[in-house]
């Protein structure tokens, strides 16, 4: 990178580590964005040429994740694993790449926790969600062909999936450690549940009436 491209990469690390700390200690409607910027030492104007807003800046690491995961989409091949088991694999090998930056587990583990608490945060993460999902299966169309209008199949596949990274990271974040390790295994796990979850018999409790995965 050029040094005006690893400058502006410092600044925006620097904008997201303290917005995380400061919305963490003093809640996230407590910080204003002039603070926020007055601390990393930047202009507004700097601010807005690199986040929208706000929830923006604390939920980037969540979001960093996920535009790994319609990059590694692009190129991913299924060689014969069904969708779920394509997506699977692709959000994994996102996790990865986001894990090779230090720090990015907390910062993940961090965002997650405000999102719980901040309602502006959740409404965010979930447009960006939708926004998301809506560009998996554009991929999947232009490259495979699968979906249209009168197939729901490719949409639930993605709707599964991350319904499984959200039951992932709702274990992993309540955790000391946040591991990026430890989260891709319980990706794994949420991702076998699936079948077995599907199969479930409502008033036999238990295992009863569950089949295996």
């Amino acid at each position: 990178m050029t040094l005006r491209e690893r400058k502006k990469l410092r600044t925006r690390q620097s904008l997201i580590d303290t917005a995380l700390e400061q919305f963490t200690r003093r809640g996230f409607d407590g910080v204003t964005l002039d603070e926020l910027c007055e601390a990393v030492e930047v202009s507004k104007r700097t601010f807005f040429r690199t986040f929208a807003s706000k929830e923006d800046v604390a939920m980037a690491p969540a979001q960093d994740l996920w535009t790994l995961f319609l990059a590694e989409m692009e190129s991913a091949e299924p060689g014969g694993r069904t969708l779920l088991e394509t997506g699977r694999d692709t959000l994994l090998a996102a996790l990865e790449r986001a894990a090779q930056e230090e720090g990015w587990g907390r910062r993940m583990a961090l965002a997650y926790a405000l999102a719980q608490r901040t309602p502006s945060m959740d409404a965010h993460n979930r447009h960006f969600c939708e926004s998301t999902t809506r560009s998996a299966l554009d991929i999947l169309w232009r490259r495979f062909g699968l979906g249209g209008p009168d197939d729901p199949r490719p949409r639930l596949a993605i709707d599964m999936l991350v319904a499984a990274f959200h039951v992932a990271m709702a274990g992993w974040a309540d955790g000391p450690q946040p591991d990026p390790a430890d989260l891709a295994a319980r990706l794994r796990d949420a991702v076998a549940a699936l079948p077995a979850a599907l199969a479930l018999v409502p008033g036999e409790g238990g295992a009863a009436g569950v089949s295996s995965p």
